[in-house]
């Protein structure tokens, strides 16, 4: 009688390490809209130069110059309601699917989720994100490229929803599907790139003696996984932001894709990649800084 005590103890002291609290599925939405407010002046760089044909004689930098001297400092923020509300509804979405996808799917021993099984997450994760967020991402991509439009071709967008209601209005609901394939690629490849490199190389750098699970891990784990999904996503971007950029054509990702290899060369479909990667950089840097923090902070209030 005496041992049931420190028996039941015992099986107390093993269930508790597999005992984990799911973290909130917005997290990560709200991350990555901290990480838009300072990462979104690269992106419209970025937009602008992807939607130039032809070589272009301005970098990322020369572009923002040039944004702010023809269109007032404050254009280099165009679109940025349009860009919170794409990262609080295809981040959101992707952070927190690809989050509970590991739960489910991962081993219940506590011990290390297989690679292979990240990358499903993230696919599948990617997947429903790219959909989810492709009706603010059209909106995004016209606001932020509206200045270089000429202006007889311009759309003054007010803010994010009026730019929703008037493509439905003026353009047909189907318009804030426009590039959904390739949207959807993109958000396959920039998950499965992104969060999973970011958790493999995080996992790698602990398993040194020189690393902890600090801000130091956090900053080089992103920044790495930053570089990854950059060149990873560059041609579905180029293609995405092309085809979300036009209005009234059809033309499908595959037209696209070789219409621009075959006018402008293959090396196109890397056009702007270091605007990508600054515009990117940054913006993975603190997403995953502001997502570790707000774990912490979730964690504490539920001890």
């Amino acid at each position: 009688m005496a041992t049931a005590p420190a028996q039941v103890h015992l099986q107390t002291v093993q269930q508790t390490p597999t005992t984990k609290a799911r973290d909130p599925f917005w997290l990560g939405g709200a991350a990555s809209c901290a990480a838009a407010l300072v990462s979104h002046p690269f992106d419209l760089a970025k937009v602008r130069l992807q939607t130039t044909q032809g070589a272009s004689s301005h970098g990322m930098i020369r572009t923002m110059i040039n944004v702010a001297r023809n269109e007032g400092i404050l254009a280099l923020y165009n679109g940025l309601s349009a860009s919170l509300l794409r990262q609080g509804t295809y981040s959101t979405v992707r952070f927190g699917t690809y989050d509970y996808l590991k739960e489910k799917f991962g081993p219940k021993d506590g011990s290390r989720i297989p690679v292979s099984t990240m990358m499903l997450c993230g696919v599948l994760a990617g997947c429903v994100g790219g959909g989810f967020g492709n009706p603010a991402d059209v909106v995004n991509i016209r606001m932020v490229n509206d200045g270089k439009l000429p202006k007889e071709q311009q759309r003054h967008y007010k803010h994010a929803f009026d730019g929703l209601y008037r493509i439905v209005k003026e353009e047909g609901p189907a318009q804030l599907m426009r590039g959904l394939g390739p949207n959807m690629n993109r958000a396959i490849l920039m998950t499965s790139s992104q969060l999973v490199s970011y958790d493999g190389f995080k996992r790698q750098l602990l398993a040194t003696p020189w690393f902890k699970d600090n801000l130091a891990t956090h900053f080089a784990s992103s920044l790495l996984a930053g570089l990854v999904a950059t060149t990873v996503c560059a041609p579905l971007d180029v293609l995405k932001t092309r085809i979300m950029n036009s209005s009234g054509s059809n033309t499908s990702s595959t037209q696209m894709f070789f219409h621009i290899v075959k006018t402008e060369g293959p090396m196109a479909l890397f056009k702007g990649w270091l605007p990508a990667f600054l515009r990117l950089g940054p913006h993975t840097i603190v997403t995953f800084i502001v997502l570790e923090q707000l774990k912490v902070i979730v964690h504490q209030r539920k001890q």
